[in-house]
């Protein structure tokens, strides 16, 4: 047998797991989104972290400025 009967028996084999399995491919689909979706507010979130704590950085350097303006 040579690889190219071995490649063509595996994709006639996994063209038939997938007949038999229709619905699962949308829910690996629907997980692949929800995931996407999560990493993307996390990082969503930690940008307004950062922004929280660089707006507060900032203040408090506008604060000892001000204290030590000659």
């Amino acid at each position: 047998m040579g690889m190219k009967d071995q490649f063509q028996d595996k994709a006639e084999q996994l063209a038939e797991q997938a007949k038999k399995r229709p619905g699962q491919s949308r829910d690996r689909r629907d997980e692949a989104s929800e995931r996407s979706s999560q990493t993307h507010d996390s990082l969503r979130e930690r940008g307004s972290q950062s922004e929280d704590s660089e707006r507060r950085r900032q203040e408090a350097q506008d604060r000892y400025d001000h204290d030590y303006e000659a």
